[in-house]
């Protein structure tokens, strides 16, 4: 005794539809098979789903209170029918992008919400590290599509668009003792510790952001910003994310006398020439450079 797809289907046709004869036109069935489909399933359950006694079929209350879950179950089963169409036409069965650590994470969140709407089935897993490891994550097949800052040299086995750029700017603890307006050149922090954010592992391998004789490093941009903020030494961070720490005077953003203080990156999305981009990667792909 349970209900499936054909009876869930079959007892919300006549619950929209009013009549048995109604819902038989909307299923291209005869009113016969529906009044005894319906009948069949009381049978099975042990209660009327619907009073006869009317001209037309009028809902109990045990129906009325199975209603809500018979819809849910049904939008789930178009869902299910839809995702498994999908997959057949090129969607993934999960999509697994790598995120640098020190980029901003709301074009990229906007984009996955964008693709959980349209394919509200597909198992999405974001990851975020540091530079070298994200690439490495592409490379070893760990995932599909990652977002990283473009290199200085171009990797054969690598396709990539362009996605935007992240403006990386050097900032100090508001504590650290400067004297109040000092404009600075920016050779000057060659002599001053940097906090980076780099790989646990693998050796940096675009060295352009590193100016500082001495580094310390770690591997989350949430650590490297609380190193900063404690005064254990200055870092490149983008505008975007520590602006809000410059507006509540946490940080300090630098003045150089020589030049500009801000590095403009470029972000690249990167996938494998020998694993084409899927359905679902493909729209990251184009939703982040339509951005």
């Amino acid at each position: 005794m349970s209900f499936n797809s054909d009876s869930i289907e079959l007892f919300l046709a006549v619950i929209e539809r009013g009549s048995f004869s109604a819902a038989a036109r909307s299923l291209g069935r005869v009113p016969s098979a529906v009044s005894m489909g319906i009948a069949n399933l009381e049978a099975e359950l042990g209660y009327l789903l619907f009073d006869r006694s009317h001209r037309e079929p009028v809902p109990t209350a045990m129906a009325a209170a199975l209603v809500p879950h018979a819809r849910l179950i049904a939008e789930q089963l178009k869902q299910l029918q839809v995702h498994a169409i999908e997959l057949s036409l090129g969607l993934e069965s999960k999509l697994s992008i790598a995120v640098v650590a020190d980029l901003d994470k709301h074009a990229v969140l906007a984009a996955i919400k964008i693709i959980a709407q349209r394919f509200p089935l597909l198992d999405i897993e974001l990851l975020t590290a540091a530079q070298d490891d994200v690439l490495a994550m592409l490379h070893s097949g760990r995932v599909s599509v990652c977002l990283a800052f473009a290199g200085l040299n171009m990797n054969v086995l690598e396709r990539f668009q362009f996605v935007g750029s992240e403006r990386m700017i050097a900032t100090l603890s508001a504590d650290y003792p400067l004297v109040p307006g000092q404009e600075l050149f920016l050779e000057d922090l060659v002599h001053l510790r940097q906090i980076i954010v780099a790989s646990r592992d693998l050796p940096i391998s675009d060295t352009r952001p590193l100016l500082g004789e001495s580094h310390w490093r770690t591997d989350t941009l949430a650590m490297a910003l609380d190193m900063v903020e404690a005064g254990l030494g200055w870092g490149n961070f983008p505008q975007s994310v520590v602006q809000p720490l410059l507006d509540a005077g946490r940080l300090q953003r630098l003045n150089f006398r020589n030049i500009e203080n801000g590095l403009v990156l470029p972000v690249h999305a990167v996938w494998l020439k020998s694993q084409p981009l899927q359905k679902g990667a493909l729209a990251f792909v184009e939703l982040m450079a339509n951005q």
